[in-house]
């Protein structure tokens, strides 16, 4: 975190930002100067290590903004599951890796020059604060480039050169007196090498000669042209020029843009700007000389007079119009020096440039926000672009920016510095690494490698060779019982396709599970191992190796189906555990904790575990629920929310809807009549509620809260059918992402519904400290028990598996079969029928047998017949 103008640009934005209502959180890469900047306006900066994984709970915020190339190191965790859908913002500010890549195509690395084009690709938006700089990168360019011009960059290398460097020293530097009146001739820098300075040259010739004769000028004028290289042939042409002139040679000089740009514009007392065609940027050199406080003269291009005002911040001609040129040289030069105007001009040109285009460039990322990120439904939306105040660069946070000791690191487009050689990492860097310090580095040489090389050679055809003789020896491969009591075993002793880890082992005997749900590769580093911690993925492809994490897909196949797996979110995992239980979890207590936890410090310490699992052998507890993770967690902050009801906090996190969709599948569960409330009442008694799907409680509670909840979700799902909505529709959300998970952040809240009104006890542990706190005592309940009473809800799901298995249902989808089991007294009558059925034709079969061998007697068939 340099102090530098990348800084100050970002220190802007980030202060505009919060003031429109943006909420900001910063991370470094690294500590530096700039932290305390950040800290001085109220923002905390998390400082990245470079020793392990990223850490970052992505889906978090709505937007991530990328401030320099370094930061494509973090850019693998934005590149998986369920990262890849958060809006990434990168703004490039320098031209290095421009360089790299040419050195990269030469020497064939397409590996580097692939990485980088995938994280190109990454970025919904890569924003270049000059229209140069795409065209230095269109080897990485997949459609997302964008320009916001403007950029402190000029200005902050110009404040930075006059704390260094004195006019006068530079003009003994560069062979010139105090006294002499040196006009610099510049141009735009797409044409540094290949402009026809010979052609301005002859046009200019006519118009110096003419200053020169007006103000008796002779001896006293020189010129200097800022172009091309020292290495380019232009000399000639500038010889022609003092010569057309009967100057002296060496009063035209050339600099090249390979040498100290910021020296040769400092020594000028007047700068003309001199270009062919109109230009999408505002000249940077331009910015650099105004800052200088030189007088300018430019032409009347758009992107010039858009901000540089005649007369007052510099000169205009027009570039038509020839002798205008000389006119505007004549207003500047008084008595064979500069005139009062010019100073004028030059004093107003520097302060114009200090904040040319801060005032732009703010407005221009808040319209880039607003037009990419799509807040969430509990957001409170940030004010429009035409409310921001903030016009200027952040100067004043910087205290003395002109500071000697802080040395500018210009990384712009005329200082090229090459970039640390890279190499693609590692996909199994995704996950932290130990490393041991104290293990020296020991790099192996060629020697090593062919030496490893043939010994892995030697060791396959030994192995090929040992294989082929073993398939010439015979083998006793015993009787054909043998042989397929053998294969038998060998089905019931196979292993998964992960293998079992130590936690599962651990696991025997235990009290507890708590189920970990992940839907992505990008969450590995979040997911807890250990005994006590079991994965579950909602995704085949993202489950973690070597490790016993539950496939939830292949025990639910309709989460095989995206539309759902997307609605229901972790409560699929649930529905599929809940799925004959039996076959995976035979343990009295079982947990959930989202992977969210880790990302916002509230997942279970290894103190509060400890708590937990003492707490669960307390028979004094009784049948109760343990959470950890708090409803009011996000509100606690927000002046006028903090003891906002239940169903408040439930409306603002689903769109305002979560009361009249609940009430709705509620009356429709029930059956309930229209003139009898169906919102089941939850108290303002001060009490904590759970959110986040993170909790404990025992098997059979859960198994009990599944079938509740499998018959209140197919009722809200039939509530969206009926009402005709489409599949990316949904009335509990209000953003994309918020409308394809409808369901779930009303789900996240439900257990806190069916604990309160089922009767169990309610426990918040701090996940921290451990504390335990009862909250909602049983006997200070309004409960609606009769709803959520065990045998209701159990003669409702026979109801619904007899529905199922009739086949009497009307609607052509229907949510509640696919969700979990299905079972009422007339399968289970069906299936034993069918047992005795079987059996019984089994003894038919043998007693005819039976009888066969005692009327004809024992035959053996002969071979070959069937």
């Amino acid at each position: 975190m340099n102090k530098d103008s990348v800084s100050l640009m970002l220190l802007t934005l980030g202060r505009s930002l919060r003031e429109m209502g943006y909420v900001l959180s910063v991370f470094a890469l690294g500590d530096g100067e700039a932290r305390t900047l950040w800290e001085n306006i109220d923002f905390h900066v998390s400082v990245l290590g470079s020793d392990h994984a990223i850490l970052i709970d992505w889906t978090s915020f709505e937007g991530v903004l990328f401030s320099s190339l370094e930061a494509k190191r973090v850019i693998s965790s934005l590149m998986q599951d369920p990262f890849r859908s958060v809006p990434l913002i990168w703004l490039i500010q320098e031209g290095n890796l421009s360089k790299r890549l040419s050195s990269y195509i030469a020497s064939g690395n397409e590996d580097l020059i692939s990485g980088w084009r995938s994280a190109f690709s990454r970025a919904n938006v890569v924003v270049f604060s000059d229209f140069s700089l795409p065209l230095l990168y269109t080897s990485l360019d997949s459609g997302n480039f964008y320009v916001i011009p403007g950029s402190p960059a000029d200005v902050w290398s110009a404040k930075r050169y006059i704390t260094s460097h004195s006019r006068l020293a530079l003009r003994e530097k560069y062979g010139f007196n105090e006294d002499d009146l040196i006009i610099t001739v510049m141009g735009s820098y797409f044409f540094y090498d290949d402009m026809p300075w010979s052609y301005a040259a002859s046009m200019l010739t006519q118009q110096f000669m003419k200053i020169t004769r007006i103000k008796d000028l002779g001896g006293k004028l020189n010129f200097a042209f800022l172009c091309g290289n020292t290495t380019d042939s232009l000399s000639s042409d500038f010889q022609e020029l003092a010569s057309r002139m009967s100057f002296p040679l060496d009063s035209v000089q050339h600099y090249g843009m390979d040498t100290d740009v910021n020296g040769a514009i400092m020594i000028s007392d007047i700068v003309l700007y001199w270009s062919f065609q109109e230009e999408q940027n505002f000249p940077p050199l331009l910015v650099r000389a105004m800052s200088f406080q030189i007088p300018i003269i430019v032409p009347d291009f758009s992107i010039i007079t858009k901000y540089v005002n005649d007369k007052i911040h510099g000169l205009v001609f027009c570039p038509q119009d020839i002798d205008s040129l000389a006119s505007a040289f004549l207003l500047l030069i008084e008595d064979k020096r500069l005139s009062t105007m010019a100073y004028s001009v030059a004093n107003e040109g520097r302060l114009l440039a200090e904040n040319m285009f801060a005032s732009d460039c703010i407005i221009d990322f808040a319209i880039l926000l607003e037009r990419m990120l799509h807040f969430p439904s509990d957001s409170f939306l940030p004010e429009s672009v035409s409310q921001i105040k903030q016009r200027t660069w952040a100067w004043d946070l910087l205290g003395n920016e002109n500071d000697q000791n802080n040395r500018f690191q210009h990384q712009g487009s005329w200082n090229f510095s090459a970039i640390q050689d890279e190499r693609v990492p590692d996909k199994s860097q995704i996950c932290p690494q130990v490393i041991n310090e104290s293990a020296s580095l020991v790099y192996p040489t060629q020697l090593d490698w062919n030496d490893l090389s043939q010994m892995e050679i030697a060791e396959d055809f030994e192995r090929q060779e040992m294989e082929e003789i073993a398939e010439r020896m015979e083998r006793d491969l015993g009787s054909w019982e043998d042989v397929y009591r053998n294969a038998k075993k060998s089905e019931k002793l196979r292993f998964e396709v992960n293998e079992r880890d130590e936690g599962d082992l651990e696991r025997t005997g235990q009290s507890l599970c708590i189920y970990e749900i992940y839907n992505g590769q990008g969450i590995w580093p979040f997911l807890h191992h250990g005994s006590l911690f079991r994965g579950i993925s909602l995704s085949r492809s993202a489950r973690r190796p070597r490790s016993d994490d539950v496939d939830a897909v292949s025990r639910l196949p309709i989460l095989n189906d995206s539309y759902y797996k997307d609605i229901l979110c972790e409560f699929g995992a649930m529905f599929s555990i809940a799925n004959k239980v039996d076959n995976i979890h035979k343990i009295p207590w079982i947990g959930f904790q989202s992977w969210h936890t880790s990302g916002k410090n509230v997942a279970l310490s290894a103190r509060a575990e400890k708590v937990l699992e003492n707490a669960i052998l307390d028979s004094n507890k009784g049948d109760a629920i343990f959470y950890w993770v708090l409803l009011e967690m996000d509100w606690k902050d927000v002046k006028g929310n903090i003891n906002a009801d239940f169903w408040s906090l439930c409306d603002v996190k689903n769109a305002g809807k979560c009361r009249t969709a609940f009430e709705s599948a509620f009356r429709s569960m029930y059956a309930i009549p229209l003139q009898i409330s169906s919102l089941p009442p939850m108290p303002s008694d001060g009490g904590q509620w759970s959110t986040l799907h993170s909790w404990v409680m025992p098997t059979s509670s859960f198994l009990e809260f599944i079938m509740f909840s499998r018959i209140f979700v197919d009722s809200l799902d039939s509530l969206f059918q009926n009402a005709n909505y489409s599949s990316d529709s949904c009335f509990l959300g209000i953003s994309e992402l918020e409308r394809s998970h409808c369901y779930c952040r009303l789900l996240e809240v439900l257990v806190n519904v069916w604990a309160y009104h089922s009767g169990r006890r309610m426990f918040y542990l701090e996940p921290n400290s451990g504390n335990l706190e009862e909250n909602h005592p049983i006997g200070e309940r309004t409960m609606w028990a009769k709803y959520f009473s065990p045998a209701l809800i159990k003669n409702m799901d026979e109801d619904l598996a007899e529905e199922a298995d009739d086949k009497m249902h009307s609607n052509g989808r229907w949510l509640w079969p696919l969700t979990g089991e299905v079972h009422w007294q007339g399968i289970l009558d069906r299936e034993r029928e069918d047992r005795y059925r079987k059996k019984m034709e089994k003894k038919r079969k043998i007693k005819e047998k039976l009888l066969d061998r005692h009327k004809y007697g024992y035959k053996q068939k002969a071979l070959g017949i069937p």
